[in-house]
């Protein structure tokens, strides 16, 4: 079979390219270059399409359909950037991956720690030869009670490492999950907002859950909150969670993803002009970490990413059952 991909990095995921479309039979066209609309017709030819988190909007779609491709397989888990209702009007399939989710969970306990220990701003006065203690005197992780919302793969492994550190823990779920709870106990979302020192998210973006944290829920939280967010950037309203950061509500926030990055991070962009007011804002903040979506970056997740792209593409072809099948 054959697969065409998109956003091909030769740095990092070259190597697992190669590794397992030599394993699986597979023929490769690749592209460094994000799909757009003047190269959506190198995927000519080719039924399945692998990409990452480039934005595919109806009109892409509509091209790809017309260039013959049967399925777009991203090599992440969200799948917010992708038009899901176009891929159906266009009779496209649409997968997503899994990748092993210790990568995140170690990624958000650290952002918990340089959170709530001023590691931010240690770290600038350190550059400077500014070795005073005013100011960045921190507290300690098993003195919080932290809630997690989503207990999925991710939440569940996030879950399990606070229960390390002695925390008390509540957990927000559609979906109760019996290994949740040896660890934590799940509540509702006033509840968790109401009770917890930490918040940190680990939920898909969707419809129903878009602003899920906006200026009701902040003023409904502990003053001194913390958030953490290395799920989706639209699952926080930036304009809310400025403003608590202005007014003290929010003491500290550590974010690996912003609304709206889309066609952003993995670039070089240092010498370009950005329009992401917010961007700047937050990062201007002492008390705020941000770094761009970094949380999933370690070698076995990109092995896991590239795997499990190629073997949707193939299990799809095969008529086999997909278990990352989106629609």
């Amino acid at each position: 079979m054959k697969v065409f991909v998109y956003n091909y990095r030769e740095f990092d995921e070259a190597e697992y390219f190669r590794k397992f479309s030599g394993e699986y039979g597979v023929e490769l066209g690749i592209s460094a270059d994000a799909p757009d609309l003047e190269n959506a017709c190198l995927a000519e030819g080719y039924e399945y399409v692998s990409i990452i988190t480039s934005k595919i909007d109806r009109d892409l779609m509509k091209k790809f359909h017309e260039y013959g491709v049967k399925m777009i397989s991203t090599r992440t888990i969200g799948y917010d950037h992708v038009d899901i209702e176009a891929a159906k009007e266009f009779g496209i399939h649409v997968s997503n991956v899994s990748y092993s989710p210790e990568c995140v969970a170690d990624y958000t306990v650290m952002l918990m720690l340089m959170s709530i220990r001023k590691m931010k701003r240690i770290m600038q006065r350190e550059e400077i030869n500014d070795f005073s203690l005013p100011g960045i005197q921190g507290r300690e992780l098993p003195n919080f009670t932290v809630g997690v919302l989503g207990t999925g793969r991710i939440g569940r492994a996030v879950i399990r490492d606070l229960s390390g550190f002695g925390c008390k823990i509540y957990a927000y779920d559609k979906y109760e999950n019996e290994e949740v709870k040896a660890h934590a106990q799940y509540a509702d979302l006033d509840t968790i907002y109401r009770e917890c020192d930490l918040i940190t998210l680990h939920m898909p973006l969707l419809e129903d859950n878009f602003h899920l944290i906006d200026s009701s829920a902040v003023a409904k939280m502990k003053d001194g909150v913390v958030i953490v967010n290395t799920a989706r950037g639209g699952l926080i309203d930036t304009k809310a969670l400025i403003e608590g950061i202005e007014s003290g509500k929010i003491s500290a926030a550590g974010l690996d993803v912003i609304e709206d990055e889309f066609g952003m991070y993995y670039y070089d962009r240092k010498s370009d002009v950005l329009s992401k007011r917010d961007l700047y804002i937050l990062r201007g903040f002492p008390n705020v970490i941000v770094t761009p979506h970094m949380a999933f970056y370690t070698d076995q997740a990109v092995s896991d990413m590239v795997k499990n792209s190629l073997l949707s593409c193939m299990y799809h072809a095969e008529g086999r059952e997909d278990p990352w099948t989106v629609v």
